[in-house]
């Protein structure tokens, strides 16, 4: 099902190490899903040295009452009886507190900011391809796998970042943050697959999870209710204001800027009759700005905290003006624009035609205009600017 990677051509093994798989000792990264799983058996049959490894994030009782969670309750549970059967050791590693600190937390201020979050690029920033990364090199791993969709692809620089071979599971959008270092240190077997050749996989290696469902909602929001858990995060904190037009007109009152997102159409509550849209949110006046669509068209995004995959320096001259393709949401195909170094940031996109409902909070994905495979990086966007 699957072709030899070209490091074992070259005398390697399919992980890169010249060395027996044997002696090549892997902390596999197991959700209780059926990604993760399909990695540790399938490291487990080609004889490597597994230990699988399961992040407990939130409170275990809780997440026992609901459906299609990541890293909790019946998760664990699955990882643990997955590990079993591959006959793999299996820890499970309290991280609780860091994942309410680093994730949640961010998570409620983020919203109350008047801005849109993205939890599972925090998580993986923050908690697993940081924390996790380095309990595995204390256990003497020489490397960390994961289930997800992307590629690690050997250039003449070293290790790069491709979207998966499976477009319609290509996770690079949510994994910008990883870093060259940490890139040398992962592993994604399941990058070159489709996911029904995983799940083919799965049940040939007779996993309990091969037919479990993919997790849908953000891991710790109960049925996509997230403003519940922003409510309970920061009691009182989501004050009521006006509803206004781009043209100044107020047009009534909303209970939180937190119950809105750029580009939200439905459940506006007002109406002038024309179809409005949100257009930006104003948290420190407590107002929600609408409009019509074309007020959605944005040509510049600001940007902080850039992480750069690239062959150049970040503060090489020959970055202002580089052609790009950017993705600004996980579920939108990447677009043409521009780098440009000139301005109040270190790094800004300019897009080719206006993008609309891009948002502070959400992330930009650079990917080689050349090479559109390969993640070039990508940061968090602060601003944007209105064609």
């Amino acid at each position: 099902m699957t072709a030899p990677a070209p490091e074992m051509r070259a005398g390697l093994n399919s992980l890169g190490f010249a060395k027996p798989p044997s002696e090549t000792r892997v902390v596999a990264a197991m959700s209780g899903g059926v990604d993760s799983s399909v990695v540790a058996a399938m490291l487990a049959k080609e004889g490597y040295d597994v230990i699988g490894v399961t992040l407990q994030l939130y409170d275990h009782g809780a997440a026992l009452k609901k459906k299609g969670a990541c890293c909790a309750g019946q998760d664990i549970h699955d990882a643990r009886r997955v590990a079993e059967a591959c006959g793999i050791p299996h820890y499970v590693l309290d991280y609780e507190n860091r994942f309410r600190d680093s994730v949640m937390e961010d998570f409620a201020d983020t919203y109350l900011a008047g801005a849109t979050p993205i939890p599972c690029v925090r998580c993986n920033q923050k908690v697993k391809f940081k924390d996790l990364l380095e309990t595995a090199k204390d256990l003497g791993a020489d490397c960390m796998a994961t289930g997800h969709y992307v590629q690690r692809v050997m250039g003449e620089a070293g290790a790069e970042l491709h979207r998966g071979a499976d477009d319609s599971r290509d996770q690079s959008y949510f994994l910008f943050t990883t870093t060259a270092e940490q890139l040398d240190y992962l592993r994604f077997p399941l990058g070159g697959l489709e996911k029904d050749e995983v799940r083919k996989l799965a049940a040939e290696f007779g996993l309990r999870v091969a037919s479990k469902p993919d997790s849908q909602d953000i891991c710790f929001v109960p049925q996509g209710r997230y403003t519940d858990v922003v409510e309970k995060l920061r009691p009182g904190a989501a004050d009521p204001g006006d509803i206004v037009h781009v043209d100044g007109r107020v047009l009534g009152r909303h209970d939180g800027v937190i119950h809105y997102t750029v580009g939200q159409r439905r459940g506006l509550g007002v109406s002038t009759g024309e179809p409005l849209f949100v257009i930006r949110l104003d948290p420190e006046n407590s107002r929600v700005i609408v409009g019509p669509r074309e007020e959605l068209g944005v040509s510049r995004i600001a940007l902080k905290e850039v992480n750069w995959l690239g062959d150049e320096a970040l503060d090489s001259d020959a970055l202002d003006g580089k052609p790009v393709l950017v993705r600004v949401r996980s579920t939108r195909p990447p677009l043409p624009a521009r780098l440009s170094t000139k301005g109040e940031t270190p790094l800004s996109v300019i897009m080719d035609d206006p993008e609309e409902g891009v948002a502070p909070g959400q992330a930009a994905v650079f990917y080689d205009a050349a090479r559109p495979m390969r993640v070039l990086g990508g940061a968090w966007i602060t601003g944007t600017e209105n064609s």
